[in-house]
């Protein structure tokens, strides 16, 4: 099954890890330091408009960050 992350994107929601509100979880120095560096390496899928929340994937070996203006309330609703 698949989880539609707004901007035409879906993501398996078997490829999962978490997802994250950018507010809550933005003030850690450890989650900023994991974004710049996942930045850097490539791994991050931008969105169009400011991101509510930022979806964890890992698959096929590679790891992922999605970028999303959905709340992590509403991502959270869609996959039950």
């Amino acid at each position: 099954m698949y989880l539609n992350i707004g901007n035409d994107m879906a993501v398996r929601d078997k490829s999962i890890i978490g997802i994250f509100d950018m507010d809550n979880t933005s003030t850690s120095r450890r989650t900023r330091e994991f974004l710049d560096k996942a930045e850097s390496e490539g791994q991050v899928v931008p969105c169009d408009d400011l991101p509510k929340s930022f979806i964890l994937t890992a698959e096929y070996g590679f790891d992922r960050v999605y970028l999303t203006t959905l709340s992590s309330a509403t991502l959270e609703k869609r996959l039950k």
